[in-house]
């Protein structure tokens, strides 16, 4: 099965985490950094770069781990991102 739904968290130059959905990360994160289609947050955070990326079968898994994520503390999402590296 192809996996083209994804998870994403950005850094920003403020040191915040930005968290998304998307089907395309790379293009997203441009959208966000050139303030085109970027979220609100992101206009006021500028992104500096990826910091995860997981990949779903399902836009229903995908948007559930989401919201999964955006629930979780700093030092929850910085541990997830240190797992994702190993």
């Amino acid at each position: 099965m192809e996996k083209g739904h994804f998870v994403y968290i950005l850094l920003t130059e403020t040191n915040k985490f930005y968290c998304g959905y998307s089907t395309d990360v790379e293009r997203r994160f441009l959208e966000h950094k050139q303030d085109k289609k970027g979220a609100k947050f992101t206009k006021l955070n500028k992104p500096v770069k990826i910091v995860y990326k997981k990949a779903f079968v399902t836009k229903s898994e995908a948007m559930k781990e989401e919201y999964r994520i955006k629930h979780l503390t700093r030092k929850e999402k910085e541990d997830l991102i240190h797992a994702s590296d190993s």
